[in-house]
């Protein structure tokens, strides 16, 4: 028999020995279900309870499930289902869905504790890993940052909002749906672990939320899961009522380390960024670079920034409207321009908010360090509340 009839008949007999990978099969995990998230001081940061299976944080601002996932053999496709309908909230405000990696000792569910208050000011509020009595935080891993708009799908039929309608949009809508693919984050979605919702709502009203996780197996046969890992980097959104606005960044860089024992391949870095300040010359509405390095190397130098808020408009029934002037037919007239209108930093009350993503390559095993600047990121001061959320995670090929 010739060397290459024998390797044909090594080949099929390894691939005849090779036992079948396990197929769960598609599967449909609900997680919130027209939950009502919303805000209440009489929920105190000292008694979190949990409620039909949540627990509700920082005055109910932050909604915690647990939910239990089997570990896929058969690669799959996961992808993030949310939609989000106001329930007497009329504003805009930042959100954001995600999940406490289950390798991390610590939690935010640690910070709601009044003894963590002066921990966390000591560890630059809980925005990176650190270590207390002997036990690891690693920052939660966000799935999908999100913007509401102002009041979609409550208001739509109030007189006042009925007369604002623009004439190009054929009605409000009723709810407003995201969709976000998070395969590259399937080594944190196995077993038992907390998903959570955050709004930055102030009213006892607040929205109405759904969102569930879709994983659809792949049809080739044995396509075995791919061996990736995440390392958490950091985090600066106030998920609990011991933390604080991030507004560090008008005072200097932010720097996270990390080590790796082996060398990384075809790292990537997820950097998911908002500005904030409401007020007319906010971080919200000027334009701000951010500026990221690793290992004192730049990887991406942008202005964060978007100016297709317009195209949001049917979502938004209760945006502030007033009129500028324009010329139409060599007149001089008044058009009608909406709050939900203006350009912001990154984002557009009723998006959502992509994250870059940025190719490192590999990297090296050892110690390393990731920079963030946003040099004129403005302080908090007074009234005018100025901050950036900021979330950050590599994903890598083991």
């Amino acid at each position: 028999m010739s060397y290459k009839y024998l390797f044909i008949f090594f080949t099929l007999l390894i691939i005849g020995c090779t036992k079948p990978l396990t197929s769960i099969g598609d599967q449909h995990i609900t997680v919130f279900n027209n939950t009502n998230l919303y805000f209440d001081p009489a929920i105190k940061s000292d008694s979190i309870k949990l409620l039909d299976g949540f627990y509700r944080m920082d005055a109910g601002r932050v909604l915690l499930k647990k939910v239990n996932i089997p570990s896929y053999e058969i690669q799959p496709e996961v992808t993030l289902n949310v939609s989000l309908t106001s329930n007497g909230d009329p504003w805009d405000k930042s959100g954001s869905l995600f999940i406490i990696p289950a390798t991390s000792d610590l939690s935010i569910i640690d910070f709601e504790k009044a003894s963590f208050k002066d921990i966390l000011n000591d560890n630059n509020w809980g925005v990176h890993s650190f270590t207390h009595d002997k036990k690891e935080y690693k920052p939660s891993v966000e799935l999908l940052r999100f913007m509401t708009p102002f009041g979609v799908g409550f208001f739509n039929n109030d007189e006042r909002v009925k007369q604002l309608k623009p004439v190009y949009i054929p009605k409000w809508e009723d709810n407003v749906v995201w969709q976000q693919n998070i395969t590259h984050l399937l080594p944190l979605l196995k077993h038992e672990f907390y998903v959570g919702v955050f709004i930055d709502t102030w009213t006892k009203e607040g929205y109405q939320i759904s969102a569930d996780l879709s994983f659809k197996e792949s049809n080739i046969p044995n396509h075995q899961k791919e061996k990736t890992n995440v390392i958490p980097l950091v985090n600066t959104i106030k998920y609990s009522a011991n933390q604080k606005y991030y507004d560090a960044f008008n005072k200097g860089t932010l720097t996270v380390s990390f080590t790796n024992d082996t060398p990384l391949k075809n790292a990537k870095l997820y950097y998911t960024t908002t500005g904030h300040g409401g007020h007319s010359e906010g971080d919200e509405f000027t334009q701000k670079e951010n500026i990221i390095k690793l290992d004192n190397t730049i990887i991406k130098q942008f202005i964060p920034w978007r100016d297709d808020c317009a195209s949001f408009r049917r979502f938004n029934p209760s945006s502030g409207v007033w009129s500028s002037k324009t010329m139409w037919k060599g007149k001089e007239i008044d058009e009608r321009i909406a709050s939900s209108d203006l350009s912001r930093s990154n984002w557009c009350p009723g998006s959502k908010v992509n994250p870059e993503i940025i190719e490192i390559g590999n990297i090296n095993s050892g110690s390393h360090q990731l920079e963030i600047s946003i040099p004129k990121a403005q302080a908090i001061d007074g009234d005018k509340i100025n901050y950036w959320m900021v979330s950050a995670y590599i994903t890598y090929e083991e």
